[in-house]
This record gives structure tokens, sequence and C-alpha cells, in this order.
């Protein structure tokens, strides 16, 4: 199963995002995604029971892979998305130490949610037995460069954040591809945000998500 390896680095202002979009631009980054996203992120351990409740909105196929990552997973961060007009059910799930929720190397499965709105998955996924963690709101350019996709997100309270992700055929390849994705931001000129910061600051949000999601403020978190 394909393994998602992502790496973040904290922007801040929108006069660096335009740095680092004409840096893709003038490399040929081709952009594939222009979108309004709210994110709803949830806590808990019964992927399970989800995953059994997941069988009357998700396509056969898709509930197959469900079940997969369930069986895999070392920890679990299931959120719900609104990407333009579509509904969608997102669980990624860690295979290394790193968290599920921002960690650089994990399983990812994203599909539709068939027939639901928003706040009906939502629905879903508390009757299954988790419960809110935060909402997020944001911008999304996301650009493609060969195999190597990065998003420059506008977020809610984080303010300019850039994504590095690529794709590995299985984890035994992780090592290499998450090498080439340092390499790339290097090149680029951008740093690679710790998993420490991005852990305090993902905690700061949790605790006052009320005060920045769908709008435009944001703090600052060392």
């Amino acid at each position: 199963m394909p393994v998602e390896i992502e790496i973040k680095s904290l922007l801040g202002s929108a006069e660096a995002a335009g740095r680092l979009r004409s840096a893709l631009q003038a490399r040929g980054a081709v952009l594939s995604e222009s979108s309004r996203q709210l994110n709803h992120y949830f806590t808990g351990s019964a992927l399970a029971q989800l995953v059994e409740r997941a069988r009357t909105f998700l396509h056969p196929d898709q509930h197959i892979q469900l079940t997969d990552i369930a069986r895999r997973a070392r920890k679990a961060s299931v959120r719900t998305r609104l990407l333009n007009d579509t509904v969608l059910l997102i669980v990624k799930a860690s295979l290394d130490d790193t968290t599920s929720a921002n960690g650089i190397t994990r399983l990812e499965f994203e599909a539709p949610a068939n027939h639901l709105n928003v706040d009906q998955l939502d629905a879903e996924v508390l009757k299954a037995g988790f419960e809110v963690q935060a909402m997020w709101s944001r911008q999304r350019e996301a650009y493609q460069l060969g195999a190597i996709t990065i998003c420059l997100d506008k977020n809610a309270g984080y303010g300019w954040l850039a994504e590095f992700e690529i794709m590995a055929d299985d984890d035994s390849l992780s090592v290499n591809q998450t090498a080439a994705l340092r390499s790339l931001m290097t090149e680029l000129g951008v740093e690679e945000l710790p998993q420490e910061r991005l852990e305090r600051m993902f905690a700061h949000y949790n605790a006052n998500w009320r005060d920045y999601y769908g709008t435009d403020l944001t703090f600052t978190v060392d």
C-alpha cells in the first residue's frame, strides 16, 4: 500500500509564500488544485467502530482499503473535510514514532462520503465514539513538481504553511523519499518545521480553535 511522506515548513507571511510560489513556478511546477477547505479533527481510538459504520457511505473497494489501514495503524488520526463542494473522510495512520496527525511517514486514506454533507459525516464519526478535537479552515494551492506535491496553505491560526509530499510504493522506500523532499526544500530555501514545535502549535490551536476557525487571525508559538 502506498505510504505518504510529508514534511512541513512554516512560511508565516504572504511574502514568504510568494517567494516560494515564484521559485516553484520557475522550476516548472504546475498548479493542480486551488481550494477552500474546512477540516474537522477528531480524537478517540474507536477506529474499528468507524470502519463498521463507514460501510454505509463508502464504496466497497474504499471500505476494504480503510479496513486494511485500521489493521496496520500504530496510531490513527480521523478527520472530515469539505473540499470546495466535496465531502471527504480522511484517516491518517502513522507507521513510525511520530504522530498520526502531523507525522512524516503515514498511510493515508481519503474518500468521498456518498450522499452525506459534512455535518452528517461528522455525526457518523461522533456516533462511532470519537470526539471533536478542533475545526480548521484554510485556503490551498497545490503544485505538482514531478512526483512531489507542494501545498501552499493559508491556515487559520498558523498563517502560511508549506507541505512537501511524496508517495512511496511501500514503507521500505520512505527513507529515500524523505531525503528527496529535504533536498528539494534546501534547494528552495525553506526550512523544515521541527516536529516538536509543530506539536506545540497543534496543541495551542486545539485548545483555542474557536478563536481562529474561519478567520485570518494567527498566533506564534516558538
